[in-house]
């Protein structure tokens, strides 16, 4: 999830939004999965419109 992140948007971003991607790495894989799916709040530090982008999932395919 999170390298389908970035290779579909890091082209476009900012150093500041980079420096973010970078600290969101340091997270557990389990805590950045339950804010991108909305079973645990998003801490502030990471609250904003790129983890709104995370959590829309468009750069996933999820089969159903």
């Amino acid at each position: 999830m999170i390298g389908c992140f970035f290779d579909h948007h890091h082209a476009n971003w900012s150093e500041a939004e980079l420096t973010w991607f970078e600290a969101l790495l340091d997270e557990e894989d389990v805590e950045i999965m339950a804010w991108a799916l909305g079973t645990l709040p998003v801490p502030e530090k990471y609250a904003g419109a790129q983890m709104d982008a995370f959590r829309k999932l468009d750069f996933v395919e999820i089969p159903r």
